[in-house]
């Protein structure tokens, strides 16, 4: 594929899982690549990964909460391969902590077993920081990012964006993380807003809204479960598994390119579950 050949591409959250999938899936279309991370190691080793592809990569740290470092960030980019055509916002916070794993697995088990209903308390017990810094990389950094690229494809009169939300923003299968939840519905509300103001310049702005997506941190929370409360998990997919890396990776690059006519849509590639 070819339908990105020459063009500057960044990804955010890019050194491993799905951003690291989704920028080897531009790198194949024949994107430019600036990808970024906090996670300094892990995005070092997948820049020299997609080099030795053969792809031409730029890689710097960048905290997307942060404005200031976005602007250099983007700032660095243009220096460096020239003004943005594609961005992908992927950096996210992702519950996987111990107490994540937790509420997971009951509200898992609540969905799949006969037991009597009754709250969860997952909201009242949640603390002002915990609720706080997921806006500060989810939403605030997608927005961040968004007004920095938007900053070189206007003036071009051509870019594409390709927002991460979730299919938690769609749907209460996610009632385990309501901060999680919360802030991708808001992801899919600006995707919907930005697109309507800049699609006059031809500049496209999706999302995609992932169901279970077989990372490796995904991976392994399935590794601890016992049989039967994995089997539960599944019973709730109809196509019986979680996509993969590749199969959301290629979608962000068909999104990235010019072959279709796709403005504020939110694509759910979930396997049936909603």
């Amino acid at each position: 594929m070819s339908q990105l050949a020459g063009r500057v591409c960044i990804v955010t959250g890019a050194a491993r899982g799905l951003g690291q999938a989704i920028a080897g899936s531009l790198a194949a279309a024949g994107g430019r690549l600036a990808i970024c991370d906090l996670r300094e190691a892990d995005l070092a080793e997948t820049a020299a990964a997609l080099r030795a592809k053969g792809a031409e990569v730029y890689a710097a740290a960048c905290d997307v909460s942060d404005s200031a470092a976005v602007d250099a960030f983007f700032a660095s980019v243009e220096q460096e391969l020239g003004p943005v055509d594609v961005l992908v916002n992927n950096a996210a916070l992702v519950p996987g902590g111990p107490e994540d794993e937790v509420r997971r697995s009951r509200h898992y088990t609540y969905l799949t077993t006969p037991e009597p209903r009754d709250t969860l308390g997952f909201t009242s017990a949640m603390s002002d920081a915990e609720w706080l810094k997921y806006w500060d990389v989810n939403v605030h950094g997608v927005f961040f990012c968004t007004r920095a690229a938007l900053r070189q494809m206007e003036p071009r009169r051509h870019g594409r964006i390709v927002n991460i939300a979730s299919i938690s923003g769609l749907s209460a299968l996610s009632a385990h993380s309501p901060h999680y939840s919360a802030t991708k519905g808001a992801v899919i509300a600006f995707t919907r807003a930005v697109a309507a103001e800049v699609a006059g310049a031809n500049i496209f702005v999706n999302a995609i809204a992932p169901g279970g997506v077989a990372t490796p941190m995904f991976d392994d929370y399935l590794a601890r479960l016992d049989p039967e409360a994995r089997g539960r998990l599944f019973q709730m997919i109809p196509a019986g598994r979680l996509g993969t890396m590749d199969e959301y990776a290629g979608l962000v690059a068909y999104l990235a390119g010019d072959g279709h006519y796709l403005v504020g849509q939110i694509i759910s590639p979930n396997g049936g579950m909603i």
